[in-house]
């Protein structure tokens, strides 16, 4: 492990100063001449001779101060050997997997993918292809991330990913729903990766997973009627990949933005959109669980909001709520349609 170059403070500064006009460093001198604390000064001095500007503290030799320039030629060389060793050894990486990984697309990969449009049921096989995708990408990555708040264990996994696209200039544009503004992990995720760039907006409805790279490949999850394998559709069609962009834009104008400072009248406008995002479902006869998985929220916190409302309502069944909803005119017109709301359906 590389030993760790200190950095020097002000009470270093001065105290090299100083025994530059004295010829020498002497700790309770210098304390003195600093008005310092003597361990400080001592701190100092072993953080001044790491940096090779004072003499090492032999028996019978006084310390004394070093040219500076003699020490950045003997600090720095090393450090440049090495970087140049670390090019070197990349350069030969990069050549002889990228020989490889050619010869492995002859053979595997390119009969797979030939196709505009190919299921891929392997799940491994799905995280190569975004990965082959994401180590492609030049412009831009998109994605709606539907389910409320993602696991702390998928943030991990995608929080380097994310900043790596952000340090090659990458616009990352992420779509999530507005309960995951209540997972603790995903507000520290979001605060994170915007703070180096990206940008990140809530709805209400999403109804599924969507990544689109350099517009020119997609990942949509695969149907899965039953219990079977969790895949993916790989998308390269350029009509079909422009019209899943054109959908992701279409919900992105009407995204609020995640902003992690300062949420609580944000919570509170959008804890009241949720409501009658609830109400406009229940209106459609929707069951708890569905309604649940359209919001991204648990079903018992689901259930939770209906007899919330419910209750407001006075009313003691559901068919005497969709009545009374109906009735008072609680929802509009628009949010009534079927086809209401910004679920990007």
């Amino acid at each position: 492990m590389t030993h760790e170059i200190p950095l020097l403070d002000e009470i270093a500064v001065s105290a090299y100063e100083i025994a530059l006009r004295d010829g020498h460093f002497t700790d309770a001198d210098i304390a003195a001449a600093l008005g310092a604390d003597p361990e400080r000064v001592a701190r100092a001095r072993k953080a001044l001779q790491e940096l090779r500007l004072l003499t090492p503290g032999t028996a019978g030799r006084p310390v004394v101060p070093l040219d500076p320039e003699v020490a950045e030629a003997e600090l720095v060389s090393p450090l440049e050997v090495a970087i140049a060793q670390r090019r070197r050894e990349i350069a030969r990486i990069h050549q002889e997997l990228r020989a490889l990984a050619a010869e492995y697309r002859a053979r595997h990969r390119a009969p797979a993918l030939d196709g505009p449009i190919t299921v891929v049921d392997d799940v491994d096989e799905v995280r190569r292809q975004i990965d082959r995708a994401r180590y492609d990408c030049a412009e831009e990555r998109l994605s709606l991330q539907s389910g409320g708040g993602r696991p702390p264990e998928l943030l991990d996994a995608d929080r380097e990913h994310t900043l790596e696209l952000l340090r090659r200039g990458v616009r990352v544009r992420t779509l999530y729903q507005h309960t995951a503004r209540t997972s603790l992990a995903t507000r520290t995720y979001v605060q994170e990766i915007t703070r180096r760039g990206a940008e990140v907006r809530t709805v209400d409805e999403l109804s599924e997973r969507l990544i689109i790279y350099d517009r020119k490949v997609a990942f949509i999850p695969k149907e899965r009627p039953d219990s079977g394998p969790p895949g993916a559709a790989v998308v390269t069609e350029p009509t079909v990949v422009g019209y899943l962009r054109r959908a992701f834009e279409s919900v992105w104008q009407v995204g609020r933005p995640f902003e992690t400072d300062h949420q609580t009248a944000e919570y509170q406008h959008l804890a009241e959109e949720t409501r009658l995002s609830v109400i406009r479902l229940m209106a459609l006869g929707l069951k708890d669980e569905v309604i649940a998985r359209r919001l991204g929220m648990a079903t018992r916190t689901c259930r939770r909001h209906i007899s919330a409302i419910m209750e407001e309502m006075g009313a003691v069944s559901r068919f005497q709520a969709g009545l009374i909803i109906g009735r008072q005119g609680v929802l509009s017109d628009a949010e009534f349609s079927p086809d209401s709301g910004t679920s990007g359906r």
